[in-house]
């Protein structure tokens, strides 16, 4: 005796009987599907989240199909089921929160928790921009201590805006290479 073999899946779904259910719901997707795949990809980024959306729609469209007494209604019944399940998802991707074994902790600014240390730090700058020249030492002091515009800088000192510029950028580069700030940075 020899058994016939399905060589591919759309042999076997020609050689099954088709038993749906509710032929009435076949016609409804068949005549509804292009409008309601439209309301899918209005909810969803990507055409195949939409396709994916709407069959589950219209599965659970199927599963009520008995329940749903006024068909002419069917179109919001499948809107809602279609918004519905968006929202479901929406929800589901929302966490971002991973378990672990350590809390990260924030890395502490030196001198920022401690008075002491603050006061070290603090002590530390101002020696190093004793240091500076006194031209220098002026500017610096105008531009960030006393918080005064470049303009107004110049102005205090008689000079210009590019001299206020020039030499506050030297003196910026001279406290970045200064030893003893260097164990802060």
């Amino acid at each position: 005796m020899t058994t016939l073999v399905c060589t591919s899946a759309s042999d076997a779904a020609a050689a099954a009987p088709q038993t749906l259910a509710y032929p009435s719901f076949a016609s409804y997707v068949r005549a509804r599907q292009p409008v309601l795949l439209r309301t899918a990809r209005s909810l969803t980024a990507n055409p195949s989240d939409a396709e994916d959306l709407l069959q589950t729609a219209l599965a659970k469209t199927y599963v009520a199909w008995e329940r749903i007494e006024d068909h002419r209604a069917l179109d919001g019944y499948v809107r809602r089921a279609l918004v519905n399940t968006r929202t479901s998802q929406w929800r589901k991707r929302k966490v971002d929160e991973f378990a672990c074994d350590e809390l990260p902790e924030p890395e502490s600014v030196p001198g920022s928790d401690d008075p002491a240390e603050r006061q070290a730090l603090h002590d530390a700058m101002w020696r190093a921009v004793m240091r500076l020249p006194a031209r220098q030492r002026a500017m610096v002091v105008l531009r960030y201590y006393e918080d005064l515009s470049e303009a107004q800088t110049a102005a205090v000192l008689g000079v210009s805006v590019g001299t206020v510029k020039s030499a506050v950028s030297r003196a910026l580069g001279k406290l970045r290479e200064d030893p003893e700030l260097g164990v802060v940075r």
